[in-house]
């Protein structure tokens, strides 16, 4: 048993995004098809060697923070912020398995450390997102039949209307 979709859209990675200060359907359903695939919406928490709904290594979750947040302090901050005050300095690595906003973040700056470009507000198609992830996700090019898996469970989130602030995303994203 997974989480529901709908609700982690809205209360983990809107509020994450929004305390980045992204606000962008595109990276919403970006991130939301990512743990689809990655950990069947949290059903897995340990696949291979990644760890959480997202499925980061513990090597994508060291180089995130070398080589992409050493660089901005602030967002450094905002995203240090999010992780557990006692948990993160004993064992950083599992606040991706316990602690759904600061994984959603550290997901997010892979794909920002990736180069992931989103110059629009608008909704992916699933082969465009099935391309993010392999940037973002993957050291190496993904066969026709990984393709074919994370367009699948991305083809299962449809985007409906965005909802006013505050209001209850209530079929921002339906899992067919």
């Amino acid at each position: 048993m997974g989480i529901n979709c709908h609700e982690f859209l809205e209360f983990v990675i809107q509020p994450t995004l929004q305390q980045l200060g992204v606000d962008s359907p595109a990276a919403e359903q970006l991130l939301l098809a990512t743990a689809c695939h990655q950990s069947e919406m949290g059903h897995h928490l340990q696949r291979s060697e990644g760890i959480g709904i997202y499925g980061i290594t513990p090597a994508m979750h060291q180089s995130v923070w070398d080589d992409y947040l050493a660089q901005d302090c602030d967002m450094a901050s905002l995203v240090r912020g999010m992780a557990s005050q006692h948990e993160f300095p004993k064992s950083p690595h599992s606040e991706l398995a316990t602690n759904l906003r600061y994984a959603t973040a550290i997901a997010w700056m892979i794909y920002l450390q990736r180069g992931l470009e989103l110059d629009d507000h608008q909704h992916r198609t699933t082969e465009e997102m099935a391309e993010a992830w392999q940037k973002g996700f993957m050291d190496r090019p993904i066969s026709v039949q990984e393709r074919e898996q994370f367009c699948r469970g991305a083809a299962l989130l449809h985007p409906a209307s965005r909802p006013a602030p505050g209001k209850r995303a209530g079929g921002k994203f339906i899992a067919a």
